[in-house]
C-alpha cells in the first residue's frame, strides 16, 4: 500500500516551504509541529543531509471528527507533510490520510480520512 500523497515541483526549497504552508492554510489546515531534520541531525551528529522538513499539519474540525470516532487517533495524528530537497527538485510528501483507516480498521474513520485526502490532495495540487 502507498501511504503518501506526493507532488514534486520545480521551486526552491525555501519558497515551496512558504506555498505548502499557504496551500495548507487554504485547505483549512494549520501547522502545528515543525521538525527540521536537517538542523537536528547537524547538530547532535554533525551529519549533512538535504534541505528536509516535516510539518505537523492539523486541520481542527476534522481532528476533532476523527477523535470523536476513536480517542486513540490521536497516535496517528497530526497529519506529517515532508518537504525535502531531491536533486535539483523540491518534493512535497503528506501522509495519506487513508493509513488511518488501515492501521484502525475503523469504517467510522473513512469519511473523515476521505475529506482529509481531498483537502490535502488539492492543497499538493495547488503547488504544480
Amino acid at each position: 500500500m502507498r501511504y503518501d500523497r506526493s507532488v514534486r515541483v520545480r521551486t526552491d526549497f525555501a519558497t515551496t516551504v512558504t506555498a505548502v504552508r499557504e496551500a495548507l492554510a487554504a485547505q483549512g489546515f494549520g501547522v502545528l509541529t515543525e521538525i527540521d531534520v536537517s538542523a537536528t541531525l547537524k547538530a547532535k551528529l554533525d551529519l549533512d543531509l538535504e534541505d528536509y522538513l516535516i510539518l505537523g499539519a492539523c486541520n481542527p474540525a476534522l481532528a476533532h471528527r476523527a477523535l470523536e470516532e476513536d480517542r486513540s487517533i490521536g497516535l496517528l495524528l497530526p497529519c506529517n507533510v515532508v518537504v525535502r530537497r531531491e536533486g535539483d527538485t523540491t518534493l512535497v510528501q503528506a501522509l495519506d490520510p487513508a493509513t488511518m483507516v488501515t492501521l484502525t480498521e475503523s469504517p467510522a474513520i473513512e469519511p473523515v480520512a476521505a475529506e482529509a485526502r481531498g483537502r490535502l490532495d488539492a492543497a499538493l495540487a495547488s503547488l504544480a
